[in-house]
């Protein structure tokens, strides 16, 4: 199956693609979401394995329902996005597998099979989410992110770009393991723009979350609390850039 025109563009731009991610603490650090991808289409299986490990989830990718079996024995995962047209034992086969040895593991049936009633059967079968080919690697991502939520029990989603995270129950930011110290107004433009890491944000937009209770603000205050926002990543992966006639994008770039 291939990638299809939306996933086709994704992957063009996967190195500036949005970093959503959900984040667990564990102490004072953090746990990667760990993913066992099963998809017999290459392309899309190393396209997946490259733009999804740029978000943050730790990727594991078989191309066969027998090895899916074999690493759900030896690895302990977060979560496994299923293709139900592998070879070797089918996706159903797997899910079926899973669900009557009482195995709880977050299931994304990911196929181009898209009816009403495959969806169906395949969510009465025991999967917990269903994504049709070709899809948007953020939507993708988003449901990832939900799955794994909810399976911890989690209702404050944490959101990361490379090394900066943010907590969304503390309303703390971290770089890498260290607290980042920030005004009110830099933190809110941070906010703003590390939940939608990867997307150009206008600078309307960002005037809109930060004053949005004030009159006649001057557009260039955001100007200035970008480049304070730069000088604080300064020495990191992290860049705040500026796109021509679109805004401001956070990305990390290695």
């Amino acid at each position: 199956m291939g990638l299809g025109h939306r996933a086709r563009c994704a992957l063009r731009a996967c190195g500036t693609i949005a970093a959503f991610q959900f984040l667990e603490a564990v102490g004072h650090g953090t746990h990667t979401t760990r993913t066992l991808l099963a998809e017999d289409e290459r392309e899309l299986g190393s396209w997946l394995v490259r733009a999804l490990g740029q978000s943050g989830f730790q990727v594991d990718w078989v191309d066969d329902g027998r090895l899916v079996r074999h690493s759900l024995k030896s690895t302990r995962y977060d979560a496994l996005i299923l293709d139900l047209g592998l070879p070797g034992l089918g996706g159903r086969e797997v899910l079926e597998d899973l669900r009557e040895a009482g195995q709880r593991l977050p299931v994304l049936i990911l196929t181009a099979r898209d009816s009403l009633m495959e969806r169906v059967d395949c969510l009465h079968g025991g999967a917990d989410d269903f994504l049709a080919k070709p899809f948007e690697l953020t939507e993708l991502e988003a449901r990832l992110v939900a799955l794994v939520r909810r399976a911890r029990g989690s209702d404050q989603p944490r959101f990361a770009c490379g090394p900066l995270s943010y907590d969304a129950a503390t309303k703390q930011f971290r770089l890498g393991h260290d607290p980042l110290a920030l005004t009110p107004r830099e933190h809110s433009v941070l906010r703003a723009l590390i939940q939608r890491s990867g997307e150009p944000l206008t600078k309307q937009e960002i005037m809109d979350r930060v004053f949005s209770d004030e009159q006649a603000v001057n557009p260039e205050a955001i100007e200035v609390l970008v480049y304070r926002l730069r000088r604080r990543l300064e020495g990191s992966t992290l860049r705040i850039t500026t796109l021509r006639g679109l805004g401001y994008v956070l990305e990390c770039v290695s």
